[in-house]
């Protein structure tokens, strides 16, 4: 009988920071990963198709692959480039990486 009229001792409950800081921290997680990782990227990733959206008949290009080449044709996907004399290769607008402009003028 005395087991019944005896209080149960009522546990505190959790505050909202123990509750949810688990969730608190994977937010802040995704929220760093995107500002030093995929944000930087997408930037970069956006200027380099500017770059080749610009490229022009004449433009000194280096691929890829480092093949070195004026570019002597302009299509919607690929670019022909002349690599040497009576030389020239069709190869895809992605695979350009720089101008080489400035790095034939500081040789």
């Amino acid at each position: 009988m005395m087991q019944f009229l005896q209080v149960v001792p009522v546990e505190p409950q959790p505050g909202f920071m123990q509750q949810y800081s688990g969730f608190i921290l994977i937010g802040v997680m995704f929220l760093v990963m995107w500002l030093f990782m995929w944000r930087p990227e997408a930037k970069r990733r956006k200027q380099m198709q500017e770059f080749r959206n610009s490229l022009k008949k004449g433009d000194k290009i280096i691929t890829a692959g480092g093949i070195y080449g004026t570019v002597k044709e302009i299509k919607e996907t690929t670019l022909l480039i002349e690599v040497d004399s009576n030389v020239t290769l069709r190869i895809d607008k992605n695979m350009v990486v720089a101008d080489s402009t400035g790095l034939q003028q500081q040789r």
